[in-house]
């Protein structure tokens, strides 16, 4: 796993407003490490209306969160631009859709070499001048999160990895024996390709990559949120305890009565308890 660079930026595709003085988002294409284009996006943050006392405020300025979605998404789908919006409340936003996924290039290993784009879309979130960088990340995502984290000390002021798994190769739900048949089957990755616009590398992981639970460890100091739902389908409770536990007193557990998994089913109100968090832990 490189440790070097993040690599590049190409041309971006939306330029900056120079008529408001704004920044207007930035759409373009990133580029891992190890050469695969990353569709991103870069949205800055948003002029929020307070009711009380009846004023405007801007998003702080110096704040970043950097999303990393789950399998099957996409920077374009419509549960990752809501987490987007949401937190634009308290922050700029960089978005972008893993390798395999959407507009970007190459094919998905499922979290293994992830962690190389959810790095470029950092250093370029840096680029914008933002002093702190708060990742999220949800459901494979999450697990993305936590390896960058343990593998890039620092890089990140504070780390929330929703609907995360804490080991590998788990099957003990119907949700995950099914995605498991999508990865490892020939019939599921042509479900993958042209049912779920995801493409998924057919070679089985060598080295298996450091586990969720073995790197949040190394993710200390740096702030660390888990958050998961008591109805979660694919992960039950004891993926987001065994994190905690790891993690020790630099982690927070959050359990949410009534959630399922990752985008979809955090709403608006979690959200926005999140994005109040990370301004608040990331110093």
């Amino acid at each position: 796993m490189s440790n070097g660079p993040a690599g590049h930026v190409a041309r971006s595709t939306v330029r900056p407003n120079s008529e408001t003085g704004r920044r207007a988002p930035i759409r373009t294409f990133l580029h891992s490490t190890d050469g695969i284009p990353i569709d991103s996006v870069y949205d800055p943050g948003a002029v929020v209306y307070e009711s009380v006392p009846d004023t405007f405020r801007t998003a702080s300025r110096d704040l970043v969160f950097v999303i990393a979605h789950g399998f099957t998404g996409e920077v374009d789908r419509p549960h990752v631009r809501r987490v987007a919006r949401v937190l634009r409340r308290h922050g700029a936003v960089v978005t972008f859709s893993f390798r395999g996924h959407g507009r970007s290039g190459g094919r998905s290993t499922v979290g293994d070499k992830e962690v190389l784009d959810l790095a470029a879309a950092v250093a370029w979130a840096r680029g914008f001048g933002h002093a702190r960088v708060v990742t999220v990340g949800f459901s494979m995502g999450g697990s993305v999160v936590l390896r960058h984290a343990a593998l890039y000390p620092r890089t990140a002021d504070a780390v929330v990895a929703v609907s995360a798994p804490a080991r590998w190769y788990y099957r003990g739900t119907a949700p995950m024996r099914r995605l498991h048949w999508l990865v490892t089957r020939p019939a599921g990755r042509l479900v993958g390709r042209y049912g779920l616009r995801t493409r998924i590398h057919h070679r089985e992981w060598d080295p298996v990559p450091l586990s969720p639970a073995e790197a949040v460890p190394r993710i200390a100091p740096v702030p660390l949120l888990i958050v998961h739902g008591d109805r979660d389908g694919y992960f039950p409770l004891d993926h987001p305890r065994m994190l905690a536990e790891a993690a020790g007193e630099h982690g927070e557990l959050w359990i949410e009565p009534g959630m399922g998994h990752a985008e979809n089913a955090a709403d608006d109100a979690l959200l926005a308890r999140i994005g109040d968090w990370a301004a608040t832990a990331a110093g």
